[in-house]
């Protein structure tokens, strides 16, 4: 009896294991055909991949957007468990969801090819979109000169001494308040004619070096220009590596440059290795009314693949940049107003005083 038992026991094991094995072949067929997340079959290629991009902001007035820089993708496909989207500006982000928002960081007008990928398993359908955002730029740093007394000690120093480093300039360069100084809401460099330190003239140079520096961005500067026969006002930058990479290997980016004898033609000019002093990259513009009696406003954009500047928003130079050139490096802010030298040209005999005055100046990323 007892081995009747046994026997009897040992057929029930049998039959145990042999459905067990039943029912976990068909869990493993259940899990090998289908996704547990119910986006479809497990394994198969998705297919009719579309993707939609939402610029937030737009308008009749701002087709491309407000500037916030907010996007709306709306993602789908048959079959699909998951996305990948390349953002265009250098991001890829998986998503689980088709719905997704991202803001764009590259300020300005920019096109941007959005890269969408559906996946289930290790099988993947792609597809593309072309998105025009307009981005409003940052600011970064700032002088409004509002605080009437002298310039910020925090955002600006001097260059003091005569002859304008090389340029054969007149007139000898201060810090003091008859030759700089801030007033009503706007920065006075004022050239003078007088007798100080072995000099005929006196003016100033300010520059941020060692207190700020920055690389690629838009730089945007409200000014009215000094007159006067010899008159050599300028808005412009250094590499920051000045002290160890010597003139013009530092780099220089002329802003905007102005003949008193010349009168209102406005200069943009680069200075690299091979093309320094008069032989600098140069254009000019003319603005609609004088330079001399009236404000306009001077920019630049700067990004790694060009240079472009700008009068009062319209474009008259664009410059080709490259990583072989070296305008791409953190560079410094330079206000000055000369007297005569290389470029200044012959000083008129009843010059006396002029002054250049900067309403501000803006950097954005």
């Amino acid at each position: 009896m007892i081995q009747n038992t046994l026997v009897s026991k040992l057929n029930n094991w049998r039959v145990y294991t042999f459905i067990s094995s039943i029912i976990l072949c068909a869990l493993v067929m259940v899990s090998c055909t289908s996704d547990s997340s119910g986006g479809g079959t497990y394994g198969t290629t998705p297919s009719n991949v579309v993707v939609t991009a939402q610029i937030v902001g737009t308008s009749t007035q701002f087709p491309n957007g407000d500037g916030n820089g907010t996007v709306i993708f709306n993602i789908s496909a048959a079959d699909a468990t998951s996305y990948k989207i390349s953002l265009g500006e250098g991001e890829v982000q998986d998503v689980t969801s088709g719905l997704y928002t991202y803001k764009y960081k590259t300020s300005g007008t920019n096109t941007f090819k959005i890269y969408v990928s559906a996946y289930n398993g290790p099988n993947f359908a792609s597809t593309s979109v072309t998105l025009t955002l307009y981005v409003a730029p940052a600011g970064i740093w700032a002088d409004e000169f509002n605080t009437d007394g002298a310039p910020d000690g925090a955002k600006w120093g001097y260059d003091i001494g005569a002859g304008g480093w090389g340029n054969n300039e007149a007139q000898f360069y201060t810090s003091r308040p008859e030759n700089v100084i801030v007033q009503g809401g706007y920065l006075k460099i004022i050239s003078k004619k007088e007798n100080y330190l072995g000099s005929s003239y006196t003016s100033a140079r300010l520059l941020t070096k060692g207190k700020f520096s920055f690389k690629y961005g838009r730089v945007e500067m409200r000014a009215k220009l000094p007159s006067g026969g010899g008159t050599w006002p300028a808005l412009w930058m250094l590499g920051n590596n000045i002290d160890t990479s010597v003139w013009p290997a530092c780099g220089e980016i002329d802003m905007m440059e102005h003949k008193g004898n010349d009168l209102n033609k406005i200069y943009a000019t680069l200075h690299y290795p091979g093309r320094s002093g008069g032989g600098g990259d140069s254009s000019n513009t003319t603005p609609n009314t004088t330079a001399t009696t009236s404000f306009h406003i001077y920019s630049i954009d700067w990004r790694a693949d060009a240079i472009k500047f700008y009068v009062d928003g319209q474009l008259f130079k664009t410059f080709v940049n490259s990583a072989s050139l070296p305008f791409n490096q953190n560079f410094f802010l330079i206000f000055n107003s000369a007297m005569g030298g290389n470029f200044g040209g012959a000083i008129d005999p009843n010059f006396v005083s002029s002054t250049f005055e900067i309403d501000y100046v803006r950097v954005y990323n």
